[in-house]
């Protein structure tokens, strides 16, 4: 790929990801996706997934219930990574040539996911999300659905970064919202220190990001 068109696809995954005022958009799919990794996880575990909820303000819920510890903690953990998995998945997808598995993948998920959406703002953005996957794999030509899918993949490493930062700033300066940190919610139910935790995702976001990246760098 040439390097300015590379360079104008991170400048627009940037532009998604970082102003607020674009991130008030985006970042409600970064939440979509961390609520699908915790959903993901427990069903792989054997838990049932009851519903997911995404809100205005980027906070999110997935319900799950089942029997065993495992499912609980491998479900905790999900959250966090998930952006970044996904968003190295898709890079790696373009890269050795999946990009129309990547999209329809994504695709079905999203239209599976309108299945357990517990309120309407959530089911409102994963509707517009699945529209617009299926606009990509219906009417874009193949380089238009590369070029969306690593727009997309950068932006969803960056969000999960910077999900990274705000939940470590949770337990660093405001504590009073530890409620609202997996890393504190993990702690609770296996008595591991959150600082664990929270090293655990900086690992894996981590492990994404250097796995990602080389895949476009000029040789």
């Amino acid at each position: 790929m040439p390097v300015p068109v590379l360079l104008v696809i991170v400048a627009v995954a940037v532009a998604l990801s970082v102003p607020r005022a674009t991130w008030r958009w985006f970042g409600l799919f970064t939440t979509l996706v961390h609520e699908l990794g915790h959903a993901v996880a427990a069903i792989l575990t054997g838990r049932v997934v009851h519903g997911i909820r995404i809100r205005r303000n980027h906070s999110g819920d997935a319900l799950s219930s089942g029997r065993g510890a495992l499912g609980t903690i491998v479900s905790g953990v999900m959250g966090y990574p998930a952006p970044a998995i996904v968003g190295a998945a898709q890079l790696w997808s373009v890269a050795n040539g999946y990009t129309a598995v990547a999209l329809f993948a994504g695709g079905v998920a999203l239209v599976l996911t309108l299945l357990v959406i517990r309120n309407l703002f959530g089911f409102l953005v994963v509707l517009a999300s699945a529209a617009t996957s299926g606009a990509l794999w219906f009417f874009a030509s193949p380089q238009v659905q590369s070029y969306a899918l690593l727009v997309l993949g950068i932006a969803l490493l960056i969000g999960s970064v910077r999900g990274l930062l705000t939940v470590i700033s949770v337990h660093v300066s405001r504590r009073e919202q530890l409620g609202t940190s997996d890393a504190y919610l993990l702690f609770r139910r296996t008595g591991i220190p959150s600082p664990l935790w929270l090293a655990l995702f900086v690992g894996v976001i981590g492990g994404c990001v250097v796995f990602a990246v080389p895949l476009y760098l000029p040789a």
